[in-house]
Protein backbone atom coordinates (compact mmCIF):
# COMPACT_ATOMS: atom_id res chain seq x y z
CA UNK A 1 0.00 0.00 0.00
CA UNK A 2 1.27 3.47 -0.87
CA UNK A 3 0.36 6.18 1.62
CA UNK A 4 0.68 9.97 1.62
CA UNK A 5 1.05 11.51 5.09
CA UNK A 6 0.59 15.30 5.33
CA UNK A 7 1.51 16.23 8.89
CA UNK A 8 3.53 19.20 10.15
CA UNK A 9 4.27 17.77 13.60
CA UNK A 10 7.58 15.96 13.09
CA UNK A 11 7.16 13.51 15.97
CA UNK A 12 3.66 12.44 14.89
CA UNK A 13 4.68 12.18 11.24
CA UNK A 14 7.69 10.03 12.11
CA UNK A 15 5.54 7.78 14.34
CA UNK A 16 3.00 7.19 11.56
CA UNK A 17 5.53 6.80 8.75
CA UNK A 18 7.88 4.47 10.62
CA UNK A 19 4.98 2.29 11.84
CA UNK A 20 3.50 2.00 8.35
CA UNK A 21 6.90 1.22 6.83
CA UNK A 22 7.39 -1.49 9.43
CA UNK A 23 4.24 -3.09 8.01
CA UNK A 24 5.78 -3.02 4.54
CA UNK A 25 3.95 0.02 3.19
CA UNK A 26 5.45 2.80 1.06
CA UNK A 27 5.09 6.22 2.68
CA UNK A 28 5.57 9.76 1.34
CA UNK A 29 5.57 12.60 3.87
CA UNK A 30 4.80 16.30 3.30
CA UNK A 31 5.10 18.95 6.01
CA UNK A 32 2.52 21.43 4.71
CA UNK A 33 -0.72 21.53 2.77
CA UNK A 34 0.76 23.05 -0.38
CA UNK A 35 3.34 20.27 -0.76
CA UNK A 36 0.67 17.71 0.07
CA UNK A 37 -1.63 19.07 -2.63
CA UNK A 38 1.03 18.82 -5.34
CA UNK A 39 2.07 15.35 -4.21
CA UNK A 40 -1.55 14.14 -4.23
CA UNK A 41 -1.96 15.38 -7.81
CA UNK A 42 1.24 13.88 -9.16
CA UNK A 43 1.22 10.42 -7.57
CA UNK A 44 -0.95 7.33 -7.27
CA UNK A 45 -1.74 6.68 -3.61
CA UNK A 46 -3.93 3.99 -2.09
CA UNK A 47 -4.86 6.20 0.85
CA UNK A 48 -3.93 9.64 2.22
CA UNK A 49 -3.69 10.92 5.81
CA UNK A 50 -4.14 14.68 6.35
CA UNK A 51 -3.66 16.56 9.59
CA UNK A 52 -6.41 19.14 10.00
CA UNK A 53 -4.22 22.02 11.19
CA UNK A 54 -1.56 22.50 8.52
CA UNK A 55 0.58 25.44 7.37
CA UNK A 56 0.18 26.57 3.78
CA UNK A 57 -3.24 25.00 3.26
CA UNK A 58 -5.26 23.79 6.22
CA UNK A 59 -6.49 20.20 6.12
CA UNK A 60 -10.07 20.97 5.08
CA UNK A 61 -8.98 23.29 2.28
CA UNK A 62 -6.48 20.67 1.17
CA UNK A 63 -9.21 18.02 0.96
CA UNK A 64 -11.54 20.32 -0.99
CA UNK A 65 -8.72 21.21 -3.39
CA UNK A 66 -7.74 17.57 -3.91
CA UNK A 67 -11.35 16.54 -4.50
CA UNK A 68 -11.85 19.50 -6.81
CA UNK A 69 -8.86 18.30 -8.83
CA UNK A 70 -10.56 14.96 -9.36
CA UNK A 71 -8.47 12.88 -6.95
CA UNK A 72 -10.76 10.23 -5.43
CA UNK A 73 -8.16 8.53 -3.23
CA UNK A 74 -9.57 7.83 0.27
CA UNK A 75 -8.60 10.46 2.84
CA UNK A 76 -8.41 10.09 6.62
CA UNK A 77 -8.26 13.26 8.73
CA UNK A 78 -6.20 13.40 11.92
CA UNK A 79 -7.23 16.11 14.35
CA UNK A 80 -7.22 17.10 18.01
CA UNK A 81 -10.62 18.73 17.36
CA UNK A 82 -13.05 16.10 18.61
CA UNK A 83 -16.43 17.83 18.59
CA UNK A 84 -19.32 16.37 16.57
CA UNK A 85 -19.44 19.52 14.44
CA UNK A 86 -15.70 19.20 13.77
CA UNK A 87 -16.12 15.62 12.56
CA UNK A 88 -19.10 16.47 10.40
CA UNK A 89 -17.25 19.42 8.87
CA UNK A 90 -14.31 17.16 8.02
CA UNK A 91 -16.51 14.53 6.38
CA UNK A 92 -18.50 17.13 4.47
CA UNK A 93 -15.25 18.60 3.13
CA UNK A 94 -14.64 15.31 1.33
CA UNK A 95 -12.76 13.10 3.77
CA UNK A 96 -13.67 9.44 4.17
CA UNK A 97 -12.80 9.03 7.85
CA UNK A 98 -11.89 11.14 10.88
CA UNK A 99 -9.56 10.02 13.68
CA UNK A 100 -9.06 12.09 16.82
CA UNK A 101 -5.63 12.66 18.40
CA UNK A 102 -4.20 11.09 20.47
CA UNK A 103 -4.77 7.79 18.66
CA UNK A 104 -3.40 4.27 18.67
CA UNK A 105 -1.54 3.06 15.60
CA UNK A 106 -3.56 -0.16 15.75
CA UNK A 107 -6.78 1.79 15.19
CA UNK A 108 -5.20 3.95 12.49
CA UNK A 109 -3.98 0.85 10.65
CA UNK A 110 -7.42 -0.79 10.86
CA UNK A 111 -9.14 2.32 9.52
CA UNK A 112 -6.70 2.60 6.60
CA UNK A 113 -7.26 -1.07 5.74
CA UNK A 114 -11.02 -0.50 5.74
CA UNK A 115 -10.70 2.51 3.43
CA UNK A 116 -8.58 0.63 0.90
CA UNK A 117 -11.06 -2.27 0.73
CA UNK A 118 -13.57 -0.06 -1.07
CA UNK A 119 -14.00 -1.11 -4.72
CA UNK A 120 -12.65 1.31 -7.36
CA UNK A 121 -15.00 3.18 -9.67
CA UNK A 122 -15.41 1.63 -13.10
CA UNK A 123 -14.20 3.71 -16.02
CA UNK A 124 -16.52 4.45 -18.91
CA UNK A 125 -15.92 2.26 -21.95
CA UNK A 126 -14.47 4.79 -24.36
CA UNK A 127 -11.50 5.02 -26.71
CA UNK A 128 -10.25 8.42 -27.84
CA UNK A 129 -7.99 8.86 -30.83
CA UNK A 130 -6.24 11.86 -32.40
CA UNK A 131 -3.83 11.09 -35.24
CA UNK A 132 -1.62 8.23 -33.97
CA UNK A 133 -2.41 9.01 -30.32
CA UNK A 134 -4.88 6.63 -28.66
CA UNK A 135 -6.37 6.65 -25.16
CA UNK A 136 -8.25 3.69 -23.70
CA UNK A 137 -10.41 4.88 -20.80
CA UNK A 138 -11.24 1.37 -19.63
CA UNK A 139 -7.64 0.25 -19.24
CA UNK A 140 -6.40 3.79 -18.48
CA UNK A 141 -3.69 3.39 -21.10
CA UNK A 142 -2.26 5.77 -23.69
CA UNK A 143 -0.24 4.84 -26.77
CA UNK A 144 1.27 6.82 -29.60
CA UNK A 145 2.28 5.08 -32.80
CA UNK A 146 1.91 1.84 -30.86
CA UNK A 147 4.31 2.98 -28.12
CA UNK A 148 2.93 2.90 -24.57
CA UNK A 149 3.11 6.22 -22.68
CA UNK A 150 3.43 6.25 -18.88
CA UNK A 151 1.27 9.10 -17.57
CA UNK A 152 0.54 10.28 -14.05
CA UNK A 153 -3.18 10.59 -13.13
CA UNK A 154 -3.35 14.36 -13.63
CA UNK A 155 -1.45 14.12 -16.91
CA UNK A 156 -3.95 11.49 -18.04
CA UNK A 157 -6.88 13.74 -17.11
CA UNK A 158 -5.36 16.73 -18.88
CA UNK A 159 -4.66 14.72 -22.03
CA UNK A 160 -8.19 13.28 -21.95
CA UNK A 161 -9.66 16.80 -21.91
CA UNK A 162 -7.36 17.92 -24.73
CA UNK A 163 -8.33 14.88 -26.82
CA UNK A 164 -12.05 15.31 -26.19
CA UNK A 165 -11.66 18.87 -27.46
CA UNK A 166 -9.17 18.18 -30.27
CA UNK A 167 -8.77 21.12 -32.63
CA UNK A 168 -10.19 23.64 -30.16
CA UNK A 169 -8.17 26.34 -28.41
CA UNK A 170 -8.42 25.74 -24.67
CA UNK A 171 -7.56 28.61 -22.35
CA UNK A 172 -5.73 28.26 -19.04
CA UNK A 173 -8.99 29.09 -17.24
CA UNK A 174 -10.85 26.38 -19.15
CA UNK A 175 -8.21 23.83 -18.20
CA UNK A 176 -8.23 24.85 -14.54
CA UNK A 177 -12.02 24.59 -14.39
CA UNK A 178 -12.44 21.39 -16.42
CA UNK A 179 -9.38 19.36 -15.43
CA UNK A 180 -8.74 20.60 -11.87
CA UNK A 181 -12.27 21.90 -11.12
CA UNK A 182 -10.71 25.15 -9.87
CA UNK A 183 -13.01 28.14 -10.14
CA UNK A 184 -10.32 30.44 -8.83
CA UNK A 185 -6.71 31.15 -9.72
CA UNK A 186 -4.53 28.92 -7.49
CA UNK A 187 -1.58 31.27 -8.10
CA UNK A 188 0.64 28.44 -9.32
CA UNK A 189 1.96 27.33 -12.71
CA UNK A 190 0.20 23.97 -12.37
CA UNK A 191 -1.21 24.12 -15.93
CA UNK A 192 2.06 25.10 -17.55
CA UNK A 193 3.98 22.47 -15.57
CA UNK A 194 1.63 19.66 -16.58
CA UNK A 195 1.53 20.77 -20.23
CA UNK A 196 5.34 20.68 -20.26
CA UNK A 197 5.42 17.20 -18.71
CA UNK A 198 2.80 16.00 -21.17
CA UNK A 199 4.81 17.32 -24.12
CA UNK A 200 7.89 15.48 -22.91
CA UNK A 201 5.96 12.23 -23.11
CA UNK A 202 3.51 12.78 -25.98
CA UNK A 203 5.57 14.88 -28.41
CA UNK A 204 9.31 14.83 -27.71
CA UNK A 205 10.00 11.19 -28.70
CA UNK A 206 8.08 11.59 -31.99
CA UNK A 207 8.55 13.56 -35.20
CA UNK A 208 5.24 15.45 -35.16
CA UNK A 209 3.99 17.61 -32.30
CA UNK A 210 0.36 17.23 -31.31
CA UNK A 211 0.19 19.71 -28.42
CA UNK A 212 0.41 23.30 -29.65
CA UNK A 213 0.64 26.62 -27.81
CA UNK A 214 -1.61 29.34 -29.20
CA UNK A 215 0.11 32.53 -28.12
CA UNK A 216 -2.03 34.74 -25.95
CA UNK A 217 -4.88 32.25 -26.00
CA UNK A 218 -4.05 28.77 -24.66
CA UNK A 219 -3.38 25.30 -25.97
CA UNK A 220 -4.71 23.04 -28.70
CA UNK A 221 -4.22 19.38 -29.54
CA UNK A 222 -4.33 18.43 -33.20
CA UNK A 223 -2.36 16.49 -35.81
Amino acid sequence: MRVLVVEDHAETADYIASSLRAQGHLVDHCENGREGFLSALDNNYDVMIFDRMLPGLDGLTLIRSVRGAGVETPVLILSAMDGIDDRVEGLEAGSDDYLVKPFSFQELSARLAALTRRPPLKAEETVLQVADLEMNLIRRTVTRAGVSLDLQPREFGLLEYLMRNAGRVLTRTMLLESVWDFHFDPKTNVVETHISRLRNKVDRPFETDLIHTVRGAGYSLHG
